[in-house]
């Protein structure tokens, strides 16, 4: 009696079934869940901020660029502010640019 095709007999029936497509997507779509939480609701979060920010912008409001330009509006378009930045030095910069209100000096610098 010979054993190779006993063995092979054996091996055949011992192979595990192949997982079903479903089964095989399960761990991309946690990935993909995980990714969402962790990194594009945060984003969506901080662009509507910001959006928001740059909507309520008025005349007079002390303001930080995204470059650390610190100024006070002194005019707006719907696509640029006017900031002033220094007596009578102004600056036009991209709405969009602005990345922060300014907490206003109330008391001069000694």
């Amino acid at each position: 009696m010979s054993l190779i095709p006993l063995a092979l007999a054996e091996a055949e029936t011992t192979a595990p079934p192949k997982p079903h497509f479903i089964e095989q997507m399960i761990p991309f779509a946690l990935i993909f869940v995980l990714f969402y939480f962790l990194l594009i609701r945060p984003a969506q979060k901080r662009q509507k901020k910001h959006q928001s920010l740059v909507s309520q912008l008025k005349k007079g409001d002390s303001v930080i660029t995204s470059s650390g330009i610190l100024g006070i509006i002194y005019g707006l378009t719907d696509s640029f502010v006017t900031l002033e930045v220094a007596d009578n030095v102004r600056i036009r910069v991209l709405r969009s640019q602005i990345s922060s209100l300014a907490e206003s000096d109330t008391k001069k610098d000694s």
